[in-house]
């Protein structure tokens, strides 16, 4: 018996990412100059001690597969235990793809019941932060609640993309607006669900059954709960989050690992684990060659790399100039080129005296070989 099992949503298409995405599930896209985006809520499970975790996945997962592996580097290779990767391809009547959030659990109902547990906590794999389970789970305890909602104050001005949650003083929710117009408070649902699993297994089941549902959890299930009278208690996470769901937030979420505004990586209390198991990337404060970014060990610096990330392997050529982007595994920056604002795909070569600029107002370019040679052969050797 575990009493509680953690269930990671690792699915994720990643329409909005582009080209990061093309083969890739959103989880496993590069982030940090050494990890991956799933590596965080993987570490968040590992330092909050959750010794059974269930990773369902279904877009592109091959890479995913290799990454997690057999759990060992968040110490959930355990025999009895530890993570566990599920595929929709041992669901019911043979196979289904999942068609929501909820149903990817329902799905699985039959790997959770085989652990009795008293809890299960929900979790998506494509955010970035750090968050202590243990501390929620006491929280949806001592309140006898029968859903657990973790809940981040977003700008006003950013409210209406979330779903909102409207609460009582102490936090109890009484109403939940899926991307409202007109929100009426800022405090936006982060995705991060803990429920007493009797009540859970009951509306999923009763969900499966409605060909009008979604299946999914802000749609159908947590405003059938609380339609239904279930208590729904609200969690406030006051640290760091952000969701990478598009170009502009993944970039944004990695420059602020260099204004100081994101993540530590360096956190001994709280670390951060990959499959590499080498150390984390170095932060480089002030230099002639490297200033404010963080470049990964293995790398070959020629040029001048400025508040950028700069992942393993990767080469900047005499008189290269990289700033303000983001450079993935065995991209080879060739000599003069100038890169501002983009973020360059692994095994990427730019030839040498490339220009490349994102403007200001607009997301930053993502190149990858494909998209280089288009461009090259459309405007020469600028871009």
């Amino acid at each position: 018996m575990k009493e509680c099992v953690g269930m990671l949503l690792a699915g994720g298409e990643g329409k909005r990412l582009g080209a990061l995405t093309s083969n890739l599930a959103k989880p496993a896209v590069p982030f940090g100059g050494k990890y991956r985006i799933i590596d965080f809520t993987l570490s968040n499970c590992a330092n909050s001690r959750i010794q059974m975790l269930g990773v369902l996945t279904q877009y592109s997962p091959l890479e995913l597969h290799r990454h997690i592996g057999d759990g060992k580097p968040w110490d959930m290779s355990r025999r009895n235990g530890g993570v566990t990767v599920l595929s929709p391809f041992t669901a019911k009547n043979g196979g289904d793809w999942y068609s929501g959030t909820a149903d990817s659990i329902y799905q699985n109902i039959h790997f959770i019941d085989q652990y009795q547990p008293e809890y299960v906590l929900v979790i998506s794999g494509d955010h970035i932060y750090q968050m202590d389970y243990t501390e929620m789970l006491e929280e949806h305890k001592r309140t006898g609640a029968d859903a657990t909602i973790s809940v981040i104050e977003v700008g006003w001005e950013e409210a209406s993309r979330f779903g909102i949650l409207n609460t009582t003083d102490s936090l109890e929710i009484y109403e939940f607006e899926e991307k409202p117009e007109y929100p009426k408070n800022n405090l936006a649902s982060m995705g991060i669900y803990i429920f007493s699993w009797k009540k859970l297994r009951d509306y999923l089941i009763r969900d499966a059954k409605m060909n009008s549902s979604s299946h999914d959890f802000g749609k159908d299930i947590i405003p059938a709960m609380l339609g239904g009278g279930c208590r729904m208690q609200a969690y406030r996470f006051e640290g760091y989050w952000k969701d990478v769901g598009t170009i502009q937030s993944y970039w944004e979420a990695n420059m602020d690992l260099l204004s100081g505004r994101g993540l530590s990586l360096k956190d001994k209390r709280w670390r951060v684990h990959t499959k590499d198991a080498t150390s984390p990337p170095e932060y480089i404060g002030e230099g002639a060659i490297v200033r404010n970014s963080l470049i990964n060990s293995g790398c070959w610096i020629y040029g001048r790399v400025e508040r950028s990330v700069v992942f393993r392997n990767v080469e900047v050529e005499e008189g290269a100039v990289v700033n303000e982007s983001i450079i993935h595994p065995r991209a080879k920056i060739g000599r003069n080129s100038v890169l501002e604002r983009v973020i360059v795909m692994e095994d990427t070569v730019i030839p040498e005296g490339t220009f490349i600029q994102s403007p200001s107002n607009e997301e930053p370019l993502v190149i990858n070989q494909e998209v280089l040679e288009e461009r090259l052969t459309l405007t020469g050797d600028e871009v």
